[in-house]
């Protein structure tokens, strides 16, 4: 078993930032939202934190996003536009989560810095990052002073609408925040993703080739 380097320092650091800001954002929206279900927080405590929150989410954000516009590591992220391709290969992760991991089947995935995210997983970041998380920000942007941005609001549709899709990708994020750790935990050891989140090394068997794109110098 070798150590290849795939989680450089800043994406280690936006990562637990990241899932703490995002713990805070559900724990106030669920107060903000069932204010007669429990009493965490008042409520205007919890509006303020929200949005002072929501805030440095999208900051951290905006570090990522110019980290990988000027790393080669955003190539983890890049679409795959071979639709055969992408099929094939999303069905074979598909079948190696359905059946392959509890029978020892290898992973059809291989690791190194440039590719550290299987097709799903590709798939889902990018429906993630790229359109959820900025369309969440808008809505919250819009609902954070209605007043001001009163004509946009009424452009898409109006309040109820804003509100709807800010409550719906909220959501949904509640859930992806509990499939998250139970996803981290199917490295080859349930705890060797998360560690490899830790200390930037991913442990990956010698003897596997590396795919082709591997071949560049890894940077931190």
């Amino acid at each position: 078993m070798g150590k290849l380097y795939v989680n450089p320092l800043p994406v280690r650091i936006w990562h637990w930032a990241n899932a703490l800001l995002f713990i805070v954002l559900i724990v106030t929206g669920v107060q903000i939202r069932y204010l007669d279900l429990f009493q965490l927080m008042s409520f205007r405590t919890a509006v303020v934190v929200h949005n002072w929150v929501a805030f440095a989410l999208i900051a951290n954000f905006l570090l990522w996003l110019l980290f990988y516009l000027f790393s080669p590591r955003n190539m983890a992220y890049h679409p795959e536009f071979n639709i055969i391709k992408l099929t094939k290969a999303s069905l074979a992760q598909m079948q190696y989560y359905g059946w392959g991991m509890f029978h020892g089947e290898p992973n059809p995935h291989r690791i190194d810095p440039y590719h550290k995210f299987n097709p799903l997983q590709r798939t889902l970041y990018q429906i993630l990052m790229l359109f959820l998380l900025p369309l969440q920000f808008a809505t919250g942007l819009l609902l954070w002073d209605v007043k001001r941005f009163s004509h946009l609001i009424d452009l898409v549709g109006g309040i109820r609408v804003v509100d709807t899709v800010h409550v719906l990708i909220f959501i949904f994020f509640v859930f992806y925040m509990f499939i998250h750790p139970y996803l981290a935990t199917l490295g080859h050891t349930p705890t060797a993703h998360i560690k490899a989140m830790i200390t930037g090394y991913e442990d990956v068997d010698e003897d596997e080739p590396a795919p082709p794109v591997a071949q560049h110098p890894a940077q931190a």
